[in-house]
């Protein structure tokens, strides 16, 4: 599983983090997580480790030896940690979480020691980088998106529903739009512009796409920018054209259970969904069919953390 080729792990509920070959399907590695259940999963831009936040912690986990143990552990935080991501040059990573914050650790010092604060009046459930890697979204559970800007450190925020708990936001790769998903699974979408030193980041309201019954629980934009995927406790994972986001297709799980996280490969054309059935699944969005399952979590698949053969 080196630096060029594909990484693909699950994790959930049953306390044990999964690689898979994700052609194959086969599982090639089992990490235990005692610790507690994981929220969520990403993998370091040089594809070396595996950022595991659960509650109270962050485990990093080596993706590339057999090592079964922690490398790093990031401890002393009061609640669960719901959110984890990377500055593009793995200079520093963030975490958003239950106890109203997000914060920034330096990767490079490796002093374990969280740098730098955001508090927000509610919990945290999803904090994206924007491209320009200088602002931070983040949504809470009192219906807020907060926009930090770590360069000035001056923030604000929009509110499209009140009371109505953010669930994920996504900035598409191009930092055209931002979507943002609720738990009345509303997929609220803006255009965006400015995002400089100078300027930044304006949000311009672009559509209201009622996607989902149930709660949304993720909102993904594909590699290339044209597609949006969501899904939500309904059992289905939606994509959506960006063009004029008309729905393209549907794709429902086989259980019927809740579609928790889903990732793209790079060329735009597959999904993998994380179910709480503990199945993975790896989709042709062309075709809107299964052509492959990841099978061998005893709880639910809540977060994935997927990586293409790519440069990094």
């Amino acid at each position: 599983m080196g630096g060029d080729q594909v990484i693909l792990a699950t994790a959930g509920y049953d306390h044990t983090i999964r690689f898979w070959q994700a052609h194959s399907g086969i599982c090639l590695r089992t990490l235990q997580h005692p610790d507690s259940q994981v929220n969520a999963l990403e993998i370091t831009p040089d594809k070396q480790l595996l950022a595991a936040a659960g509650y109270q912690h962050i485990r990093m986990y080596d993706v590339t030896s057999g090592n079964p143990n922690a490398v790093v552990n990031y401890d002393g935080i009061s609640k669960n940690v719901t959110a984890v991501g990377f500055q593009e040059d793995g200079k520093w990573m963030f975490t958003g979480g239950e106890d109203c914050s997000v914060r920034i650790w330096d990767l490079r010092s490796r002093s374990l020691q969280c740098q730098h604060i955001f508090q927000v009046n509610s919990p945290v459930n999803t904090v994206v980088l924007h491209q320009n890697q200088g602002e931070l979204i983040v949504g809470d559970q009192s219906g807020a998106i907060h926009m930090w800007d770590l360069r000035t450190d001056h923030n604000e925020h929009l509110i499209p529903e009140p009371d109505v708990a953010i669930q994920s936001i996504s900035i598409d790769r191009e930092a055209r739009f931002m979507a943002a998903v609720n738990n009345k699974g509303d997929c609220y979408v803006w255009r965006l512009s400015g995002g400089s030193d100078e300027n930044p980041t304006v949000f311009h309201p672009e559509d209201k796409i009622p996607s989902h019954k149930k709660y949304g629980l993720k909102c993904l934009f594909s590699p290339d920018s044209t597609l949006l995927a969501t899904c939500s406790a309904d059992a289905t994972l939606k994509v959506w054209r960006t063009t004029d986001f008309s729905l393209l297709t549907t794709l429902p799980d086989p259980s019927q259970r809740w579609v928790w996280d889903c990732a793209f490969s790079e060329d735009s054309h597959y999904i993998i969904t994380a179910s709480s059935d503990g199945i993975g699944r790896l989709w042709n969005t062309d075709k809107s069919e299964v052509i492959r399952e990841y099978s061998g979590h005893q709880k639910a698949i809540v977060c994935l953390a997927f990586r293409d053969a790519r440069p990094s």
